[in-house]
């Protein structure tokens, strides 16, 4: 139905309200409108939403510590507080409308970096995190969460947040099946005698063991992450 986020001095109850009112079709505009209208701190808050058809809407409260504001357009709203300026948030939006096509999540990560070569929080740096929804796109299909990472307390928490999307794509990203290496005679021999090393007969059981199971897929041609990932480990 669409994401919603909230922040300053954050109001948890507007995620899934939010939420409920996109699914019941009331317009973007009017659900920060709803939201915000019923809440009477809301001078102090921050919210953004983005619907399923790309329409977005922000709210900034009036009491927000300086400097606060947000910036709107397709497919994203941003927003922030306590920031050393606007161009913080103007950064977001430039890198997100110039990298269409690419990845959500490492469109958001870009995002992300942006805003920090623009300034930033003004207090520094020590938190991020990064949510990717799609339907059925998580963890072999069970899960709608394709990407959640989120680090806590960290000295360049953007460096750490772009190095945990790094392992989680090499274990659960999965390269387009046309960039697959055919196994020939020569390579079917090469995986066995390296899985042997090993102390594996099956390719599937040890993609297991390394958490690379979402990666492989029959004897005919084998993911190139994989295959580098055994070449190293049999080395």
């Amino acid at each position: 139905m669409g994401a919603v986020a909230t922040q300053a001095w954050a109001n948890a109850s507007y995620g899934p309200s939010g939420l409920d009112l996109l699914r019941s079709g009331v317009a973007v505009e009017d659900v920060v409108a709803q939201l915000t209208d019923a809440d009477p701190q809301r001078a102090q808050r921050q919210l953004g939403i983005v619907d399923g058809e790309a329409r977005a809407a922000s709210y900034t409260g009036g009491e927000c510590l300086e400097w606060a504001g947000h910036r709107n357009g397709v497919g994203y709203a941003a927003q922030g507080n306590i920031l050393v300026s606007g161009d913080t948030v103007d950064a977001m939006a430039r890198t997100f409308e110039s990298t269409t096509g690419r990845p959500l999540a490492e469109r958001l990560l870009d995002c992300l970096d942006s805003a920090q070569e623009a300034g930033g929080d003004r207090r520094g740096q020590q938190s991020a995190a990064l949510l990717v929804v799609a339907a059925g796109q998580g963890f072999a299909g069970y899960s709608d969460k394709l990407v959640d990472l989120r680090v806590d307390d960290h000295r360049r928490p953007l460096d750490e947040l772009r190095r945990l999307h790094g392992i989680h794509q090499e274990l659960f990203g999965r390269t387009p099946r046309n960039r697959w290496i055919e196994v020939d005679d020569g390579l079917r021999v090469e995986l066995s005698d390296r899985l042997a090393v090993l102390g594996y007969e099956r390719l599937e059981d040890w993609a297991g063991v390394e958490n690379l199971e979402e990666r492989v897929e029959g004897e005919d041609a084998i993911d190139p992450v994989v295959l580098a990932r055994l070449r190293e480990r049999s080395n």
